[in-house]
């Protein structure tokens, strides 16, 4: 085995946090290996010591690449060496073409001057590689999320890599754009590039991954092959989180009441062209205490009905009706939603969900804040007192409420959010993707905060595009396919395959 990658005792300061504990990191050339680990392991700060954000100096330890010691100062030198990483929230410009990403920074230019017939025949060469048959000259902006990843892995291809760093590369993409993504990877595997993937989805890491590091609490636990069937989810699952995790979904009395939230008739137009309908006709009821999963594929208008029913804030006109306990409300804006006891935790925490420059505290209370004033004045006092009853409520691993949200790990992220809509006091809450990139600790956290909810009475209701998430947290599942609802199955009823088959079946009568 020739090492290609490896990073030895390194730790890193921060003020007040111990983020990296004299973490080891062993990458052999040629293979795809896997680090894994809880929210706030530590896995993107070594990535980052690794590609020079974080320079040396900055950090204990040492780092060999291809045999020599690496000391990179920026970004620019570990791409020099071939060390490209892609992160969560992808670095392309929306408004450029396709080939302008690829070559940013990169230009392909004689005396100053782009020489485009030579841009766009290396980017239909590059593109050509991973897949994508659109033509160079079309714009980012016009690509779906999977076509945008294979776009940023072009990018990569474009500085000749030899070791490409993937973090969180499925977390926003469905199931088919995820199998490409995956084949794609074991692709440049047998072309000789070493790659390290970041991910949650111990599903997708034991399909590709030849080797696997579990960080926890900022220190290396352990390093698992796959040659020597040594990389289970049990034994994952049991190192990340440090004990043993007999259940995924914590076991819940079943218990629904009378009914709470009932949508009828509930049809969304189009917000860019009116004679299509995204929503179409839907109906539907969430009780007391009960817990109900909508389940669909990718642009089946799951979130688009969350919205439209959260204030409108999504498409044209609407027609139906919404009752809360029997009474009909209004939700025409989110100020009226929220006042009719309705709470929407989106899909997109940090362009939706937060500000991310504020403090958690101000984030908790954002959309309570008459709870913590006076006479129109905040007491920053009372904001404070709140906020840190659910930090220890919620388990949100931070050193102080006024710490920015921008630093905090996606899970505590999450919490926070939550936070944010329970100090509001609904009665129904619409959770969109609650666990999309997080961990399996957080996730165990967050069901278990489901569950306390529906025990209290609450309704709430789960869009997720994990079937076993849904068929384990839920009570009644609806399944949704182009913008209506093809049937609802109970829980004793529900499973992957039946939910599947109600898709399909409708898809081909359309």
């Amino acid at each position: 085995m020739t090492l290609l990658l490896e990073m030895r005792g390194i730790t890193k300061m921060f003020p007040g946090v111990r983020a990296l504990d004299n973490v080891n990191l062993r990458v052999a050339e040629g293979e795809i290996h896997a680090v894994v680990g809880e929210n706030g392991a530590g896995k993107s700060t070594l990535m980052k010591v690794l590609s020079g954000v974080y320079p040396a100096g900055s950090y204990e330890g040492e780092i060999h690449f291809a045999g020599e010691l690496a000391e990179f100062q920026t970004i620019r030198d570990s791409e020099a060496k071939g060390i490209i990483i892609i992160h969560q929230e992808l670095a392309l410009v929306p408004l450029l073409s396709i080939a302008e990403n690829l070559f940013l920074g990169n230009e392909i230019a004689r005396h100053g001057i782009i020489q485009w017939n030579e841009v766009n025949r290396q980017a239909r060469a590059l593109l050509a590689k991973v897949g994508i048959t659109d033509q160079p000259e079309t714009r980012v902006e016009k690509l779906g999320v999977g076509k945008q990843q294979l776009v940023e892995i072009a990018k990569a291809l474009a500085k000749n890599v030899r070791l490409l760093i993937l973090d969180e590369p499925t977390a926003a993409l469905s199931e088919s754009d995820s199998a490409a993504l995956l084949d794609l990877m074991l692709e440049l595997k047998s072309q000789g590039v070493t790659q390290i993937i970041i991910s949650h989805k111990l599903n997708e890491v034991r399909r590709v991954a030849d080797s696997l590091t579990v960080l926890r609490d900022g220190g290396t636990v352990s390093t698992m092959s796959a040659k020597a069937g040594e990389i289970t989810e049990d034994r994952i699952v049991r190192d990340m989180v440090g004990r043993d995790m007999a259940q995924r979904y914590p076991p819940r009395t079943r218990r629904a009441g009378a009914p709470l939230l009932e949508v009828r008739n509930w049809s969304v137009q189009h917000p860019d062209f009116p004679d299509r309908q995204s929503i179409r006709d839907v109906t539907f009821d969430v009780r007391d205490g009960e817990v109900v999963g909508i389940a669909g594929l990718m642009g089946a208008g799951r979130t688009e009905l969350a919205m439209s029913i959260f204030g409108r804030s999504y498409g044209g006109a609407t027609q139906g009706t919404v009752r809360m306990r029997g009474k009909e409300v209004s939700v025409a804006t989110v100020s009226d939603a929220i006042k009719a006891g309705l709470a929407y935790v989106t899909e997109d925490r940090k362009a939706l969900g937060l500000i991310l420059e504020e403090p958690i505290q101000r984030n908790i209370t954002l959309a309570n804040l008459g709870a913590v004033a006076q006479r129109g004045l905040l007491n920053e006092g009372q904001e404070t007192q709140v906020a840190e009853g659910y930090r220890r409520s919620m388990n949100i691993r931070t050193p102080s409420v006024m710490q920015k949200v921008v630093n905090l790990s996606g899970g505590n992220q999450q919490k926070v959010v939550l936070s944010k809509w329970l100090f509001a006091g609904p009665d129904v809450l619409i959770l969109d993707e609650p666990t999309r990139g997080i961990d399996v600790g957080a996730k165990f956290e967050i069901y278990g905060l489901i569950n306390d909810l529906s025990a209290q009475g609450k309704g709430v209701v789960i869009i997720s595009s994990e079937m076993p998430e849904l068929l384990g947290m839920c009570d009644r599942i609806y399944v949704m396919n182009e913008g209506a609802f093809m049937g609802c199955l109970t829980a004793e009823e529900a499973s992957q395959e039946r939910i599947m088959s109600m898709i399909v079946s409708n898809m081909e009568t359309v």
